[in-house]
């Protein structure tokens, strides 16, 4: 037995066979879905699923001769031609990721001990991936602190400017100042994204973000009138939008798929460090006297202080690399490897990496149907899909109830029977909580998985804030203050490993290249617009639901939560960026009808706890990365 003679297409031929939709993809692109036909458990099903998982890896459609010729041609045309070999490595890695570089020619022995190395120590990245990590949640962290030093100031500039009573005017005033940022991002900070990663990148938007905090941290500081200090906290969300949309992204583009969910998350765990920062930092100035000419120095110096972790990110961002994906979406390819290599352990990996983002990237322009990308987001179906997912985990993020928390828990303790600075020492504790318990999702996002965080904690989110409610109706102060503190720091141990890291995480991934930004601009903009709608209402709401009532109110959302990501938010745990094209190709009527027959299952199983079959996968995605399956090299084939 010979091999046979191939005839190894040129780089046009290669991108044309790239690009020409698969059976999944004309389904996607002319028909606006993939329908798995559940009805039929058989052949037909078999087929459907196997269809789709063929499709994931489009290097699959070659054979080892054509990926090295072509992976070969890529490095030769696109200014790489020293790493030629490198490539051609990389490109048979990237074929068959599983193999370990077991049984394919051309790689040596320390090459399969990279690889193996890289398979079995998941958490053995390069340092500088881990210092781009640092900078992104030291990012995370002046967000926080952006959102929480208010919580303490309040307490003192409300009778300083006059808006301390219980009138309509005056709650509504207070929530107007408190939520003056969100409304930024949600209508122009997050938008501005965009044409801000276009012409500046991942790091000069992050750089530019981060300066903008910290001005008008400063400007909040020197405010002599609520209006004034509306003004100032406003311009606080052109910082806060471009920011929260540009990080999340920056990290999950320089990260492996492997571990991209934990680091990825570290956005949520650091802005919940940087809310415990903000608890700390109201504390800490609480008892500071006035000066002379300086009325209310005190809650001058907690707004203030947010500045100073937005300067030291200013300062470290430019030693970091810049995304690779965002040189390659600009065709700078070299530029790209460049930075890959920086970013991972080895040359061997980082050329596997850009190869495979190349091909990727082509694959994904068949979903491209013209130039107007906003309008695609909604009218593509892979990209629609994603936008509701994303819509659905952004929009809960608020409406589970925990900002009001953060913003209002000051006054909430106070209300409950605290005093003062006893109310500023128990929300300190529920920050404390928030950053702690949302370093067990650093080890489960990635394996647990996204959705099931969300499954698991939404209910427990509900029961708990009904218990908070409920606590307010207690008559014993000493009761009522313990039960109080008891539902909120529960409330936030079981926020902060689920609705916390998940929904930044998820938007950042869910979208393909090409929308990305505009995605995330989407994503960012729901969490901030209803972050916005929660902090204005939550002093008239409590006004006219009475607290008990109010707390009721978002625990009846958290059940709401719990049935929209059920039925139609999918996984998209260790899947690479593009991979996710193909979960994301599943209609949503499918999906929400798989997940609604499941529920029988769990109830059966994890309830009644009877040994039933466990009903067939909706889609499946070979990528195992714990199993070593080798595919045939040329010399076996042979």
């Amino acid at each position: 037995m010979t091999t046979k003679d191939t005839i190894v297409p040129s780089a046009a031929n290669y991108e044309n066979r790239l690009l020409r939709p698969s059976l999944s993809a004309e389904r996607c692109v002319a028909e606006g879905d993939i329908e798995l036909d559940r009805h039929h458990h058989g052949h037909h099903l078999h087929h459907e699923k196997q269809d789709l998982a063929d499709d994931t890896n489009p290097l699959i459609n070659f054979t080892q001769e054509e990926v090295i010729a072509n992976a070969a041609e890529y490095a030769r045309t696109h200014g790489l031609e020293e790493y030629e070999e490198l490539f051609k490595k990389g490109g048979l890695i990237a074929q068959n990721p599983k193999s370990l570089g077991i049984g394919l020619p051309l790689l040596t022995d320390q090459d399969r001990d990279d690889l193996a190395h890289e398979s079995h120590h998941r958490w053995a990245q390069n340092r500088t991936l881990y210092s781009l990590v640092v900078v992104c949640s030291l990012a995370a962290a002046v967000q926080g602190m952006d959102e929480t030093v208010i919580n303490g100031a309040q307490l003192f500039f409300v009778d300083q400017f006059g808006i301390g009573g219980d009138s309509s005017r005056d709650t509504w005033i207070l929530g107007l100042v408190n939520a003056a940022p969100y409304l930024c991002c949600a209508c122009i900070g997050c938008w501005l994204s965009d044409p801000l990663n276009k012409a500046l990148g991942r790091r000069g938007t992050i750089f530019v973000s981060c300066l903008v905090a910290a001005i008008t941290c400063f400007w909040s500081a020197c405010t002599d009138t609520w209006w004034h200090l509306f003004i100032a906290r406003f311009c606080l969300g052109f910082g806060i939008g471009a920011k929260s949309a540009t990080v999340p992204v920056y990290a999950a583009e320089c990260t492996p798929a492997v571990v991209r969910g934990a680091l990825v998350m570290m956005w949520q765990m650091w802005t919940a460090f940087g809310i415990m920062l903000g608890y700390v930092a109201d504390v800490a100035f609480y008892k500071v006297p006035d000066k002379p000419n300086i009325e209310g120095l005190n809650w001058r110096l907690m707004l203030g202080s947010a500045l100073f972790p937005a300067l030291i990110v200013c300062c470290q961002v430019f030693f970091c690399p810049e995304s690779p994906r965002w040189y390659m979406g600009r065709g700078e390819h070299r530029k790209a490897f460049e930075s890959m290599v920086r970013l991972r352990t080895s040359n061997l990996q980082a050329a596997r990496d850009i190869y495979y983002m190349h091909v990727l990237l082509l694959e994904e322009t068949v979903l491209k149907r013209g130039h107007n990308r906003v309008l695609e987001l909604f009218t593509i179906p892979r990209n629609r899909r994603a936008a509701l997912a994303s819509w659905i985990v952004m929009f809960m993020q608020q409406f589970c109830g925990v900002n009001v928390i953060a913003y209002y828990s000051s006054v909430i303790f106070r209300d409950s029977g605290f005093s003062p600075i006893s109310a500023l020492l128990a929300s300190m504790g529920f920050g404390i909580i928030n950053f702690l318990f949302a370093i067990p999702a650093v080890y489960t996002i990635d394996t647990f998985g996204r959705r099931n965080l969300l499954l698991t904690t939404f209910p427990l989110m509900a029961l708990f804030l009904l218990f908070t409610g409920f606590s307010f109706y207690i008559p014993n102060e000493k009761a009522r203050v313990g039960c109080v503190a008891l539902g909120i720091y529960l409330f936030g141990i079981a926020y902060s490993p689920g609705e916390g890291p998940v929904p930044f995480t998820y938007s950042a991934e869910a979208f393909p290249l090409y929308i990305r930004d505009v995605g995330m601009s989407f994503a960012t903009a729901t969490t901030w617009f209803f972050n916005f709608v929660l902090a204005i209402t939550w002093p008239s709401l409590q006004s006219a639901f009475t607290t008990q009532g109010a707390f009721g109110w978002y625990a009846g959302w958290n059940i709401v939560g719990f049935f929209l990501v059920l039925l139609f938010v999918p996984e998209t745990k260790a899947l690479t960026l593009e991979e996710l094209d193909k979960v994301f190709g599943v209609t949503t009527r499918t999906h929400a009808k798989y997940q609604a027959s499941k529920l029988p299952y769990w109830y059966s199983r994890y309830i009644l706890r009877q040994d039933v079959e466990e009903p067939i996968p909706l889609y499946e995605l070979d990528l195992d990365f714990d199993k070593n399956i080798a595919s045939p090299s040329i010399e076996e084939k042979a």
